[in-house]
């Protein structure tokens, strides 16, 4: 580290880019992208199983099941 031609400093800035070219965190970035997707689903679904029309349709199905 101390034979590097800017010194201790020049040490610090090869780690640290070292660091940043890695991908250790890529794997938590990519479950938060499936998580937001996961749960903006959640919600489009949510919405369109509480629509009037939906619930009246789920209604009859049910009924028409249960006779």
């Amino acid at each position: 580290m101390i034979n590097s031609p800017l010194g201790p400093i020049g040490a610090r800035i090869r780690t640290l880019l070292r660091r940043l070219r890695g991908d250790a965190g890529m794997n938590t970035a990519e479950y938060a992208v499936g998580t937001l997707a996961a749960v903006a689903f959640a919600a489009v679904l949510l919405k369109v199983l509480t629509s009037p029309n939906i619930q009246k349709s789920l209604a009859e199905i049910i009924e028409r099941a249960l006779k």
